[in-house]
């Protein structure tokens, strides 16, 4: 596939880190067609550092984010099933497009369930029992997770969708005379990305997403994300549909100290048919990040991995003494969620 084809977008975990300091980044990547969407995740509690460490509830921080930006697409990776009613959620994410000028996708997954330690390439204990029990939230067994995820997803298309008022009459959730109103932008409603890579939410996948997201290196290899892809065909396949109508994106998390090696990176997951890459930012941002993030890792990859020659970047990039090419250091690279 043709890195010509691959979009390139930003992940700022609001964890650790100010409002300011994301606005920043936001503001600045929106500026810069090479980075076409920008995303947050959606957790309560920091799942790593300093306990009493600020964080900002995601929903919130993107619709003020999306009033503050003007070309970027947005999201949520990925917006947690088990946080907000299916209903209500929707309402949320139909206010966030309108704010928008329908520049939302939906991103949502399954949310918390009962996982042993070291699940997802996160080592130790299962970060969401301490953060469930701290919000009065409850984990479900990872068949329920998937299946209350095929309702809402169902119940989202309705509210996006229906005119009048519905019903609805789930397993695990039960409406009545819905209404939704104003409607999202776009029609018939925001894309809707899925992420997660269990066999049977790759069924859900290939059945309902427009886009597949799966987090890459360092916590899972690109030979994983291979193999998920091939499960993912295999599913497609079973159900007639064209696995290419599927877009599929992982998360990467940037090297500042070694910007080839990110690339390089970058470089086998398109190799395997990755045609959206997410740069996930450690944190603290560094000042001008995002025309980094185009100088070393997105010019160098369409470049076929080459660090672009001095005086050959982007016209339109803005040269500031220092932020070229020498972000400083920063914290061991995160876990996306």
């Amino acid at each position: 596939m043709s890195d010509q084809r691959v979009r390139f977008g930003i992940k700022t975990t609001p964890m650790h880190v100010s409002y300011d300091d994301i606005r920043r980044v936001w503001q600045e990547a929106d500026a810069l067609p090479e980075i076409e969407d920008a995303w947050l995740w959606d957790h309560l509690l920091p799942l790593r550092g300093p306990k009493d460490g600020q964080i900002h509830e995601s929903w919130t921080l993107l619709s003020a984010l999306a009033a503050q930006t003007r070309r970027l697409r947005l999201g949520l990776l990925v917006t947690s099933n088990r946080i907000r009613p299916p209903a209500v959620l929707g309402k949320i994410a139909s206010t966030v497009d309108v704010i928008s000028g329908g520049r939302l996708v939906m991103g949502i997954g399954v949310g918390g369930t009962h996982q042993p330690p070291g699940a997802g390439g996160i080592a130790g204990e299962n970060p969401a029992i301490a953060e469930y029990e701290a919000y009065g939230l409850s984990l479900v067994p990872p068949g329920e997770g998937i299946a209350r995820l095929g309702e809402t997803v169902e119940i989202l298309r309705r509210m996006w969708t229906q005119d009048d008022p519905f019903d609805f009459e789930g397993r695990y959730y039960r409406l009545r005379g819905t209404r939704n109103e104003p409607k999202p932008v776009q029609r018939p409603g925001p894309p809707l990305l899925i992420g997660g890579w269990g066999t049977r939410l790759l069924r859900l996948v290939a059945e309902r997403a427009d886009i597949w997201n799966i987090p890459g290196p360092p916590h899972h290899s690109v030979e994983f994300v291979a193999g998920r892809g091939r499960v993912l065909d295999a599913h497609c396949a079973d159900i007639g549909r064209d696995p290419r109508e599927i877009t599929r994106s992982v998360q990467v998390v940037v090297s500042y100290d070694n910007p080839a090696a990110t690339r390089a990176t970058v470089a086998e997951l398109i190799a395997i048919g990755v045609n959206h890459v997410v740069l996930g930012l450690p944190q603290p941002y560094p000042p001008g990040v995002a025309h980094w993030l185009v100088d070393e890792i997105i010019s160098g990859v369409r470049a076929g991995g080459r660090h672009p020659e001095a005086g050959t970047a982007h016209p339109h990039l803005t040269e500031r003494a220092g932020t070229r090419g020498s972000c400083p250091a920063a914290a061991p690279p995160p876990a996306p969620a």
